[in-house]
């Protein structure tokens, strides 16, 4: 065969398989387009969901309020925007709102089995929620790989985000339940096929409500399946994360969200014993505003009361003291084998404390998977864990 007759066959194949990566990439692109202009169809009618019934908490935890099917569902899936009926931490009816997506493709004849993301810090005010968002599934880690596996995926905005209702930031126990009854509104769609099987994936304060989720689920929600749990820098350890953060952008940050929430949610709770009178009058504006999008504002506003934002350590301070340790994970064992993923250069989550924690839930008799990831951050961490929290996942389900 001749030089030319060669180098004429490799560059057919060279065409060809360019052609074909076009041809993928250019359908995977138009999908993505067509799933915009879902979403951007949606926009102008969404704020008439998230209203709430009159009777939008009367009835089990875990019944549907409201489930619009969505226009720009992600590709190959079919998804909703769901209102569902919980439960706080005082055992009082709430309301929570979240996104739920199924695949296209046929489900098991026993159903699908359940991921229910707990989502990170976002904010307080509605328009925060994720659920809320131009694209309610940007944040939602993992999604794509997770559905191409059979899985629904069902994420929760949380209590107090999306439709009224007292904020539950870093509420463990409320948290927990608006993970599990977010899977019971999931059943609860007959296209979506949900299972009982679930498995729960959180990160930072996703982590800590998946983990107060894993403790809880055999008295709360006992016909659930917890099969895995799998958390990247969770806020497990609230005295430790507030301790390494009392005189920073972080903590008054953090601090804003977390001091405003539990003194609505727990009357022994007040802000006059924890913040000073400077911050009182300035947490109310950083609370407007959401992390993601607002940081710039969020750290010009909240820069000035560094060093002047509590009036003495609220991990000495009662209530305070009290409160964030019962809002720390860890309390009970359960069943279902454990992931933790933690970055090296995570500058909020210290990695010493997600290791101490790590050790902790092995001490209880546990099976614990610790993952470390030397270069990263906390925004990077759960998407930079994936390769590894899957492989782990695969692993769970074949056994």
């Amino acid at each position: 065969m001749g030089t030319s007759t060669r180098r004429a066959r490799r560059q057919r194949f060279v065409f060809a398989f360019v052609a074909a990566t076009l041809a993928v990439v250019g359908g995977v692109v138009a999908a993505e387009e067509a799933r915009l202009v879902g979403d951007a169809l949606e926009r102008p009618g969404i704020d008439a969901f998230y209203a709430q019934p009159d009777d939008a908490a009367d009835g089990e935890p875990g019944s549907l309020v409201k489930v619009d099917a969505l226009l720009g569902a992600p590709l190959a899936a079919r998804a909703w925007r769901i209102m569902y009926r919980t439960t706080d931490v005082h055992g009082d009816a709430a309301v929570a709102t979240g996104v739920l997506v199924a695949p296209l493709t046929p489900a098991p004849s026993s159903g699908r089995t359940v991921v229910s993301w707990g989502h990170p810090t976002t904010g307080a005010a509605r328009d925060c929620a994720p659920s809320y968002g131009f694209d309610p599934f940007i944040g939602i880690e993992g999604l794509r790989f997770l559905l191409d596996r059979g899985y629904a995926v069902v994420a929760t905005d949380y209590v107090g985000m999306g439709t009224a209702g007292i904020d539950s930031y870093l509420v463990g126990v409320t948290g927990g339940n608006a993970v599990l009854d977010a899977v019971r509104a999931a059943r609860s769609v007959p296209d979506a096929r949900a299972s009982e099987r679930v498995v729960l994936w959180g990160h930072s304060q996703g982590g800590q409500a998946v983990l107060f989720a894993a403790q809880q689920a055999a008295d709360y929600a006992p016909e659930l399946d917890i099969q895995a749990v799998a958390a990247a820098a969770p806020a497990a350890d609230l005295p430790g994360l507030m301790s390494a953060h009392l005189d920073d952008i972080s903590g008054v940050t953090i601090g804003s969200y977390a001091f405003t929430a539990y003194a609505d949610v727990y009357p022994e709770a007040s802000l006059d014993v924890i913040l000073t009178p400077t911050a009182q009058q300035i947490v109310p504006r950083m609370n407007e505003l959401c992390l993601l999008t607002n940081i710039p504002e969020l750290h010009e506003i909240g820069q000035p009361l560094v060093g002047d934002f509590t009036t003495s350590d609220p991990t000495k301070t009662e209530p305070w003291a009290s409160l964030l340790e019962a809002n720390s994970a860890g309390a009970t064992a359960f069943d279902a084998p454990l992931f933790l993923a933690q970055g090296l250069e995570d500058g909020l989550v210290v990695p010493s404390d997600t290791t101490e924690f790590a050790q902790h839930e092995a001490d209880l008799g546990m099976d614990v998977t610790y993952h470390e990831i030397p270069f990263a951050s906390h925004g990077t961490v759960a998407y930079l864990a994936l390769p590894a929290m899957l492989r782990w996942l695969d692993g769970v389900s074949a056994g």
